[in-house]
This record gives structure tokens, sequence and C-alpha cells, in this order.
């Protein structure tokens, strides 16, 4: 088959296609918020639908103990390569809403861009790999590999039943190779391939002082304030430079590599142009670390929101009875989840200010992830960009977390290809996400590009 023959089909379609997406983007499937489950389930359903008319078979939910993962194969390509595509269709909350400038859950085009909660993170690349293998089917009458879709709705809560439900059906979803568009591009003109991605360790503290709130002009001077010891006990978790300074934080962390370090300097990584894109005067965090490292190589511990007292308007003299901060860290290899939580929970249990009790409630975790770049299906995904983009993609490590990819690699013993589309700059999990329709049309060319070409590419690790 000639690369022509789905570029002609992709074009054709192209306006039909955009509109499928929209309409999936339309379901609010926040998968945090236990108001919206039933918009979650519809939206499970929808794609499952989708994927029966692109061809796919066997095409079912699979219950889980929150929201169901959306299942099909295809398996009609004799002696080629197994692929399982994993994606996700649940997304962040939108709020805060007012910021904006159209409805979260209508989606709008505007200056080439897609705007809409999930457009980039991950309906519209999940969506992607429907439609290049529609054009695949509709232009040849099947399919150059075999596939298996496993698509859930827990993403964006940490996969909480993710490992239960790969037990369950670990036989049905074995395959030579896990497809993942999850990931970001380097740059609009630079693709990129993903090898390694940082985990996740997740807690609140939860900081309690008197028995209720107090009237600031009678017991102001003597009562312990919980948001003012909530405060001073955060100021523990770094010093001035941005370093954290929990023990035995770093104790697991690798050096990077001289081989990589040297990559990433001949990326030109560009810390002017961050801070203008993020609209600040200076960068935080290790000094000794540049900004490339810190953002791909080195852990993090951040504070994600803080709350407690009086927020309302006008002013309101009390002394805040409680107070609770959420905090989040980003791994490397060799450190694992629960033991950053322990380390975090200890040293905050330890510093407790006087007058207050100081409790920590564990919560998501998952494990980073590093593999060889040297695959031929990795290798291959380079390829495959280049024939679309017209630049061969730069293989590169991403900050944010991704926790099925350790999960899958570890439970079906498969090589992870992470093939990314979107960009750093379009504000998923913020508001206005959006989705450059650029990178939807060179994506599905790439897509197609790779799997026609998988089977030749595996040829010699599958004999």
């Amino acid at each position: 088959m000639t690369e022509g023959t789905y570029d002609a089909y992709l074009r054709a379609h192209r306006g039909t296609h955009l509109e499928e997406l929209k309409t999936f983007l339309r379901f609010p499937s926040v998968s945090t918020d236990s108001a919206h489950r039933g918009d979650v389930t519809a939206c499970a359903e929808h794609l499952a639908e989708l994927a029966r008319k692109v061809g796919f078979e066997h095409v079912e939910l699979w219950p889980t103990k929150g929201h169901p993962v959306v299942y099909g194969d295809w398996l009609h390509a004799d002696g080629a390569p197994t692929v399982v595509v994993y994606g996700h269709y649940d997304v962040q909350p939108a709020d805060p809403l007012e910021l904006w400038q159209t409805p979260p859950f209508d989606p709008q085009v505007r200056d080439g861009q897609l705007y809409a909660r999930g457009a980039s993170d991950d309906k519209g690349p999940t969506f992607m790999h429907l439609k290049a293998f529609e054009a695949l089917l509709s232009t040849t009458g099947g399919l150059p590999v075999n596939v298996k879709l496993f698509l859930e709705g827990e993403e964006e809560i940490g996969s909480a039943h993710l490992t239960e439900c790969l037990e369950a059906h670990l036989d049905q979803l074995r395959g030579d190779l896990l497809v993942i568009s999850d990931t970001t591009m380097l740059g609009p003109d630079q693709p990129s391939i993903c090898y390694g991605l940082r985990g996740l360790a997740a807690l609140q503290v939860d900081v309690h002082g008197a028995n209720r709130d107090l009237h600031s002009g009678l017991y102001g001077g003597a009562a312990p304030n919980a948001v003012h010891a909530l405060v001073e006990l955060l100021a523990t978790l770094h010093d001035s430079e941005g370093r954290v300074t929990v023990p035995g934080f770093y104790d697991d962390v690798d050096v990077l590599t001289t081989e990589e370090a040297e990559a990433y300097r001949e990326l030109h990584f560009d810390e002017a142009e961050l801070m203008a894109e993020i609209s600040v005067t200076e960068l935080v965090g290790e000094p000794e670390h540049p900004a490339i490292e810190r953002l791909w190589t080195r852990p993090t511990l951040e504070i994600n929101g803080i709350y407690g007292g009086f927020q309302g308007e006008g002013t309101k003299t009390v002394i805040p009875a409680e107070a609770h901060a959420k905090i989040t860290c980003r791994l490397v290899p060799h450190q694992t989840g629960r033991s950053i939580q322990q380390l975090l929970a200890r040293h905050l249990e330890t510093n407790a200010p006087k007058g207050v009790k100081v409790s920590v409630q564990l919560a998501d975790t998952g494990e980073p992830y590093v593999t060889p770049f040297d695959h031929p299906a990795i290798q291959l995904a380079a390829d495959a960009y280049t024939h679309a983009y017209g630049k061969r993609a730069v293989f590169t490590r991403m900050g944010g977390s991704i926790p099925v990819v350790e999960t899958f690699e570890r439970m079906l013993h498969v090589p992870v290809v992470l093939m990314g589309f979107g960009l750093n700059t379009e504000n998923f999990h913020a508001p206005n996400e959006h989705f450059a329709l650029d990178n939807f049309d060179k994506g599905l060319r790439t897509l197609c590009y790779y799997w026609l070409h998988l089977p030749e590419a595996l040829s010699g690790e599958r004999a």
C-alpha cells in the first residue's frame, strides 16, 4: 500500500473526523468527580461505539471498581505482530471555569487550535489511533498488525484499578508491543519520542488546632492557629534555593549519565524561552542542575493546594481550627512511591508545630519508567515522524507521570513506545486546553506509516 492511499482518505474525511472528535470531547468525563460518574460511563459507551464503527471486534466495557475500560480487538493479520494500544478517555476537572474563553465541553476551533477539556490530554490522541486504523481498514480491507485496544477511564486519578483489571484480563492482552500517545513533543516543529517518565507520590497533610474556629479578638495571642502552623510546616520542605530538605529524599536518585547529559545539552534548551512562556522572571529548583534536567530527570516536591479558614468575600476575624495541604512528588528511577510517601509522612509528623496535631493521608502513587531507545519499534517511530513532519524525532524524557507505563511493562513484559502529538504549551490540566490541528493531521499520517512498516521492523525481533 502506498502512503498516498491513506493520505487521500484522511484528507477526504478530515471534516467528518473533526466533527466526530468534537462529539467525543463534549462528554464531561471527569473521573475524579462522583457527580460525573454517569458522564464517564456514557463517554465509555460512546468510545466503544466509535471502535465498532471503525471495524474492531469483541468490543466491550470491562467493569472495574471505578470507571470501565473499553476493550476491542482486530486479530486477522496472520503471522504479524500484536500491538496493544493504550489511551484514556477521562479528563481533569475544568475549574476554574471563569478562565475559559469558551465552555470547556463545547469544542471550538480558533486559529488552528481545537479548544476543549481533553483535546490534547488524551481524547485527541486516543481518537487519532481509531481514525488511523479506520483509514487503513477502509483503504485496504485489513490491518498490517493485530491490534488490541485498552482505553481506560481512570488515568487522571492514578489508574487505581488498572492492576486489578490487567490481572483479570492478562491472557487477553498479551502481545508484542504497547503503544501510547499520551506524551508531548519537544516543539511544534520538533517531534520527539519519550523514553522516560517520572513517577508520582501524592498525599495530604491535615493540621488541627482548637476544637472550633475561634474569635481572633477573644483568643488571639494565645490559641494556636492551624493555618499559621501549616505554613510553618510546609516551609520545612525546601531550602531557599529549592532543594527538597526531607531526610533521605535524594538517597536513591541516580546520577545522570555523561551521554544523556551531553544529549540534553545538544538540544539547546532555552531557559529564557521557558520563562517567557510561563511569564516568570526566574526559574527555581536545584541550581546545580540545568533546568532541562530538573524538568526531566530530577525528583520534585510540589505543594498543589492549601486551604483552611475563611475564604469568602470580605473579612471574618477567626483563628482557623484546621488547615490542609495537598502535595505531590515526581519521582525518578529507583525511587518508589510508597517509600517517598513514608519519608514525607515521617518528616511532616516529626516537625509538627507546637499546639497542633498533624496527620497525613497517603494518596496515589506511580512508579518511574526509563527504557533503552534502540529497540526497532522505537527507532521506527522516529522514521514515522520523519515521514510526516519532514524532521527526525529526538529522544527525550518527560517530567510528567503515566503510571500505566511501568505497570504494563512489568505485567506484560513488552517494550513500550510513547508516540505523543501534544505540546507542553497546550494547557492540559488548565483552562483553555487545546490541541493543534496541524499535529492532528500530521499525527494521523505518522501513525498510519508506523503501522504499515511495523511488521518489517519487528521481523528480526520475532524470528
